[in-house]
C-alpha cells in the first residue's frame, strides 16, 4: 500500500513540497492529497500591490502553477476545503469544504503544515466596514479592485508603513487617487533604522503622498451607507473611500497550537534543519507558519517572504522523498520600492544588534548607481553595521534610485559568509561606467566601516 503525504495548504511551501516529492516518488509509492481553503493555487501574493497599481496584466499573472497542472502531476488536490483539526494520535486530519460545509477525515503517513500567515487587523470599531480592505491572497486583490473599479474613489487611507503599506500606497498613487499613509512608528519601513526610514518618508512625501508617522488608528468612521468614510487617529479624522490595510501578518498556527505542536516565543512553529516539526516524527512545517533562525544574530525569528517559503517546500518534499535537505536559515534579506526609489536591507539593524549584545560601528554614505559622468546615475545612501571587536558585518541597508536595492545581495553573501567589512573591500565586483563607479558603493561604506572599527580599535 502507498504512504500517504497530506499537505494542508496550497500556496508555496505546500505545493513545492508536494512537487518535490513527486517528482522522487511515484503515485504507487506516495500518494499526496493537498487541502487548500481558498480558490487559487500557487500564486505570487507579493505581486498584488502591483497588479492592483496596473503593472501586472490579472490576476492569471501571478499564478506559477494551476489546480489542474498539479493534478495532471498526480497531486490530490482540493480546493475550497480548509482543515479544521490535526489528530495526532490517529494521524489524522478534518476538513471541512467551503460549499456545503460538508466535514470528513483524512488519515495521513506524512503530513507537511503550510498554513501560511493571517493580516494583522486591529480590533477597532469599523474595521470590517465597507471599503476596508486587506491584500493577502488574489481573492483580496479582486475584492479591493472591485472596490476601486465602481468609481467614485478619490481619497486611500493606508495603513501601516511596512512594505505591503509602501507598496500598496504606490498602487493606489499609480490609480490616481490621493493617498494619505499611516504609521504608529518614528518613520515608515520599521525593518530599516529610523535615519534610513526618515529617507523613504521623504521620497513618499516628494510623490504627493501624505505620510502621518506616530499615528495610533483608534475607529474607521462609516457614512450611513455602511460604506468607510474616514480613518481616525488620537489626534485627527483622514477622509477615506477606501482603506487598504497594511499592518504586517502573524504566523497562522492555530490548528498547530491546538495539535500540541511546538511553537516559538513569535507564535510560529518551531523545526529542526531538515524542516521537520521539533518532536513530531513524520510532520513538517515551511514558509509563513514557521519561524527561522537568523544566521547573524543566533535568534529565531518570523519572517514571512516568498523565497523561504519555496526553499522550506524544496527542502521539506526532498527529504519526503528519501533525499536529504536542510534550511540552514537567514540574514534578514529584504527589498522594495515606492514608485522609483528602491529600499534593500540584509542582516541587522541598530536595534537588533543592541538587543542581542553586539557592539558596532555605522557607517553611512552617498554614493551613485553609476560613474558619475555616465548619464542617468543616481544616488544612494548606504549604510552599514560592523561588530566592533571583529569587523564581522553586521547589516547592510540601502535607499536609493535606479540600481539600489540589488547591491544589497552583496551584503547577504557577505553575511551569510561571515566576511568582515575590511575583507570586503577587496571583493572582485563587476564594473564598467554604465552600472557602477569604480568604486560600488557598498564597497565604498565597508571601507568606511573598516576605517571605523580600526580607529576603534586604535583608541583602546
Amino acid at each position: 500500500m502507498a504512504e500517504r503525504l497530506v499537505v494542508i495548504g496550497g500556496d508555496a511551501t505546500g505545493m513545492s513540497a508536494a512537487s518535490q516529492a513527486r517528482r522522487r516518488r511515484g503515485p504507487d509509492d506516495l500518494e499526496i492529497i493537498a487541502f487548500e481553503r481558498g480558490r487559487h493555487t500557487s500564486y505570487s501574493a507579493c505581486g498584488i500591490p502591483y497588479w492592483v497599481g496596473g503593472e501586472v496584466d490579472g490576476a492569471d499573472a501571478l499564478v506559477a502553477r494551476t489546480a489542474a497542472e498539479h493534478r495532471e502531476r498526480g497531486i490530490d488536490l482540493r480546493l475550497g476545503t480548509e482543515a479544521v483539526a490535526i489528530d495526532l494520535d490517529r494521524r489524522r486530519v478534518r476538513t471541512r469544504e467551503a460549499a456545503g460545509g460538508a466535514e470528513s477525515w483524512t488519515g495521513f503517513d506524512q503530513l507537511v503544515i503550510a498554513t501560511g500567515a493571517v493580516p494583522t487587523r486591529p480590533k477597532i470599531p469599523g474595521i470590517d466596514a465597507d471599503g476596508v480592505h486587506g491584500v493577502q491572497t488574489l481573492d483580496d486583490g479582486e475584492t479591493l479592485l472591485g472596490t476601486l473599479e465602481r468609481g467614485g474613489a478619490r481619497r486611500a487611507v493606508v495603513v501601516g508603513g511596512g512594505y505591503i503599506g509602501v507598496e500598496m500606497a504606490e498602487a493606489m498613487i499609480r490609480r490616481g487617487l490621493e493617498v494619505t499613509l499611516l504609521d504608529r512608528g518614528e518613520q515608515p519601513m520599521s525593518t530599516l533604522d529610523p535615519d534610513m526610514g526618515r529617507l523613504v518618508r521623504d521620497a513618499m512625501v516628494g510623490m504627493g503622498i501624505v505620510v502621518v508617522t506616530g499615528a495610533e488608528v483608534r475607529e474607521v468612521l462609516t457614512g450611513d451607507d455602511g460604506r468607510v468614510r474616514a480613518v481616525a487617529t488620537a489626534d485627527e479624522e483622514y477622509p477615506a473611500d477606501v482603506v487598504v490595510l497594511g499592518l504586517g501578518v502573524q504566523p497562522n498556527t492555530a490548528l498547530a497550537r491546538e495539535a500540541g505542536l511546538p511553537l516559538g516565543e513569535h507564535g510560529g512553529l518551531l523545526t529542526d534543519l531538515a524542516m521537520r516539526v521539533r518532536g513530531a516524527e513524520g510532520v513538517w512545517a515551511g514558509g509563513d507558519c514557521v519561524e527561522v533562525l537568523n544566521l547573524v544574530s543566533g535568534t529565531h525569528q518570523h519572517i514571512a517572504l516568498g523565497t523561504h517559503a519555496n526553499k522550506h517546500g524544496r527542502v521539506i518534499g526532498i527529504n519526503i522523498g528519501g533525499g536529504y535537505a536542510t534550511f540552514p536559515g537567514v540574514v534578514g534579506t529584504a527589498v522594495s520600492k515606492v514608485c522609483d526609489v528602491e529600499i534593500a536591507r540584509t542582516g541587522l539593524k541598530e536595534s537588533q544588534a543592541r538587543a542581542v549584545g553586539l557592539r558596532y560601528v555605522t557607517a553611512v554614505i552617498e554614493s551613485s548607481s553609476r560613474a558619475g559622468y555616465y548619464p542617468g546615475a543616481a544616488t544612494m545612501t548606504v549604510k552599514m553595521l560592523a561588530e566592533l571587536r571583529t569587523g564581522r558585518l553586521l547589516g547592510l541597508q540601502i535607499v536609493g534610485r535606479e540600481g539600489a536595492a540589488k547591491r544589497v545581495d552583496i551584503g547577504a553573501v557577505a553575511l551569510t559568509a561571515g566576511m568582515t567589512v575590511d575583507a570586503m573591500t577587496a571583493l572582485d565586483l563587476g564594473y564598467a561606467p554604465p552600472f557602477s563607479p569604480v568604486w560600488d558603493p557598498v564597497l565604498v561604506a565597508a571601507r568606511k566601516a573598516a576605517d571605523k572599527v580600526e580607529a576603534e580599535l586604535r583608541g583602546r
